[in-house]
């Protein structure tokens, strides 16, 4: 496993992380399925014990994740081992009195929010947190950042970020707070909007880029064919409905040729293809198993893609072809 800083926080983390999103099971806010299917919670243990044994020591998860649930089986998965991972968590989507999902990163929601994954993490601190893909710039404010610092001063989180519900929301968010330090988008093989302002500028202000949905909601494993479907409880049934889906398995096969001879696997070389660009701090893939998180980890083996493999990625595959935020509606 190779390491890198993750912006100017301080901290080193493995380049590949551990993405919790898919082990909180499936869970609805406001009536909108936001899960990734049934999941076994035993499984799901062995599947952080894989990644902690393979050298992963950045794991991402949300307290919207499973509701809660994906925090409450990192507790059970890192009970002992807390002090060799980094813990990254979000928040800002709860249900209102009318049921609705909405968005909140006020001060008053904010040390709610936090103590309650803190609870659910079984933990004093956390490592980072985020705020959870805000739907519009808008909804953040100074008060925002001011709630958070004072959360950093009492020691309850050590550094924040924002993760990002468009690409274009970065750029203004680091340049409005300087003290956001990390910046997680949605990046990969299919979805490279961040190439053009957003990776530079924060190499330039060395805030830490976390490429989120490096997999393409799966779709980079190359295990879907034209006519894959996904269960109700799972959110990809809304977000890849059938002609969507096709377009986006025809654009992975044109990318066989990563896969050099069997001797790494697609999901590998995708997610060398975001740790190809030095802003890039740590991908965070989803793993359900232990296979599947030990097949993420060995994609960190020194070798990224060489300059001929991004020529002709670059000649076979553009524009957004995923689109995978789960929005409203």
């Amino acid at each position: 496993m190779q390491y890198r800083a993750l912006g100017r926080t301080g901290l080193e983390v493995s380049e590949v992380g551990f993405g919790a999103w898919a082990i909180g099971g499936p869970a609805e806010l406001g009536g909108v399925q936001i899960g990734w299917g049934d999941v076994d919670d035993e499984v799901s243990v062995r599947a952080v014990h894989a990644a902690l044994d393979a050298g992963v020591n950045f794991i991402d998860t949300a307290d919207s994740y499973g509701r809660g649930h994906s925090e409450e089986v990192l507790a059970k998965a890192l009970g002992g081992r807390r002090d060799q991972v980094v813990i990254a968590s979000k928040f800002g989507s709860r249900v209102d009195s009318e049921g609705q999902w909405v968005k909140d990163f006020s001060g008053e929601w904010i040390p709610q929010a936090v103590e309650a994954s803190l609870r659910r993490l079984n933990t004093d601190y956390i490592d980072l947190i985020q705020c959870h893909s805000p739907w519009g710039l808008e909804a953040l404010t100074d008060d925002t950042f001011a709630a958070l610092e004072d959360l950093k001063q009492a020691g309850k989180i050590r550094h924040c970020g924002v993760s990002v519900k468009q690409t274009e929301h970065g750029v203004p968010v680091l340049r409005r707070w300087p003290q956001v330090e990390t910046i997680q988008v949605v990046y990969n093989v299919l979805s490279r909007q961040a190439e053009a302002e957003l990776l530079p500028l924060a190499q330039e202000g060395a805030a830490g880029i976390i490429a989120r949905v490096p997999l393409a909601s799966g779709f980079l494993t190359g295990k879907f064919g034209c006519d894959v479907t996904f269960p109700e409880n799972d959110h990809r049934s809304r977000s890849y409905p059938p002609a969507k889906a096709r377009r986006v398995v025809e654009a992975v096969e044109k990318l066989r040729f990563l896969e050099r001879g069997g001797k790494k696997t697609m999901a590998q070389a995708a997610l060398q293809f975001c740790l190809s660009r030095a802003a890039v701090s740590v991908v965070i893939p989803g793993a359900k198993t232990a296979e599947q998180a030990r097949d993420n980890a060995a994609a960190s083996d020194g070798v990224l893609l060489t300059a001929e493999e991004l020529a002709r990625i670059e000649a076979e595959v553009s524009g957004d072809l995923t689109g995978t935020t789960v929005s409203k509606k």
